[in-house]
């Protein structure tokens, strides 16, 4: 595989990734090279800030150690091209004319964002301007805790579920636009995992299936309308929902705009959710009924 197939796969598998980079709900800031504070430019400026990583600081494996740090275990580098401009040489062309110039060659290496090192960060004493702190919404959180069998949630620098490992990878919370943003994007993953077979289990979820099929948009469905649901009991829909309804439609019209689907999907997302929130279901806040036992 050459470099233009490498970074066109990388390209590819954001966009499979089920959400645009460029409509992430999560901050994105100019990155540049911690050691030279330059900033990447061109298809690197796309690569590294579609990546969903709180800093916008990135540097190679080499570069860490030799600040004293090192690189944390399980982490992947991400790719970053240049030219190579080579030495000037006379070469002939088809015609059977000579020409004079320099050869340039598409090189790639690899790049860690700073959050996946450590040791180095608190030496510096950096601190990230555009990260700020997204506060935690209690609703949200006891939805998590109650919910049975949870898989594991890791960092990372896209949002997932990987029915394989049983986990779920998310962006770090301080990325996100907001709160809401944060727990919406993660209740949909959730949602997916309750597809598993150790849960609800949901014909589909463990079988890989090609982005943009029928039976990979169903299952998009069935866990936005599970995110949408979850975020009605915690009381931050209204926040959401307008995002919501546009990625649903989105795959609606992918589907040919069936509209049985909604049913379907519905019925599948209301089990999922009644999974998730688990036996202390009842302890998680119902914004809508409380506020209509206040104004009877």
């Amino acid at each position: 595989m050459n470099v233009y197939e490498i970074v066109t796969a990388e390209i590819i598998a954001k966009l499979e990734a089920g959400n645009c980079p460029w409509k992430k709900p999560w901050n994105t800031t100019a990155p540049k090279n911690l050691v030279s504070q330059k900033e990447y430019r061109g298809i690197n400026t796309f690569l590294l800030s579609a990546s969903g990583f709180p800093s916008p600081y990135w540097l190679t494996y080499a570069q860490a150690v030799k600040l004293g740090g090192n690189v944390k275990k399980g982490e992947h580098g991400h790719i970053v091209v240049f030219w190579n401009v080579g030495t000037e040489r006379t070469y002939f062309k088809k015609d059977g004319t000579e020409k004079t110039g320099k050869p340039f060659l598409l090189r790639y290496y690899r790049v860690f964002n700073l959050s996946q090192t450590e040791g180095i960060q608190s030496k510096l004493g950096i601190m990230d301007a555009d990260s700020k702190p997204v506060p935690s919404i209690g609703a949200c959180d006891t939805l998590l805790a109650n919910m049975p069998n949870r898989p594991a949630i890791k960092a990372s620098d896209r949002a997932w579920y990987r029915p394989s490992t049983d986990e779920i990878g998310i962006p770090d919370k301080s990325v996100f636009h907001s709160s809401e943003a944060f727990y919406a994007t993660l209740f949909h993953e959730l949602t997916h995992s309750t597809g598993h077979a150790s849960r609800v289990g949901r014909e589909g979820v463990e079988i890989l299936n090609t982005f943009g099929s029928e039976a990979y948009s169903k299952e998009e469905l069935v866990a936005e309308m599970g995110s949408a649901m979850l975020c009605g009991v915690t009381g931050i829909a209204p926040v959401i929902i307008e995002n919501s309804a546009a990625y649903l439609r989105s795959w609606i019209s992918v589907l040919k705009g069936d509209s049985k689907l909604i049913v379907t999907a519905a019925s599948a997302a209301q089990k999922a959710c009644d999974y998730i929130r688990g036996p202390q279901a009842d302890e998680v806040a119902d914004v809508e009924t409380q506020q209509q036992a206040i104004a009877a």
